[in-house]
């Protein structure tokens, strides 16, 4: 299980007020043989059109020395969950 980031409860909070319904904490993907995890998985229900709207959440403090190294990682991380996301 990964750690969870300093901002993990305030983004989770925030999108329950929202309107979000928060349906993993961690959001647990399998591709293969290897396990993934996606901060937080939510859905808010859409009234007119009476289905569903979900996302993943990955949820970065840029807090390391090197804000690039920050980026890299978070926009690498986010091109691997969408290419997995989009493929389950």
């Amino acid at each position: 299980m990964p750690a969870r980031d300093i901002y993990h409860n305030v983004v989770k909070n925030a999108l329950i007020q929202e309107g979000w319904i928060i349906t993993d904490d961690p959001l647990h993907l399998k591709w293969g043989q290897k396990d993934m995890y996606v901060d937080l998985g939510a859905k808010q229900l859409l009234a007119a059109e009476q289905g569903n709207r979900k996302i993943a959440v990955e949820i970065k403090s840029f807090v390391s020395p090197s804000e690039m190294a920050d980026l890299k990682d978070a926009i690498g991380g986010f091109v691997m969950y969408r290419a997995v996301i989009q493929r389950v």
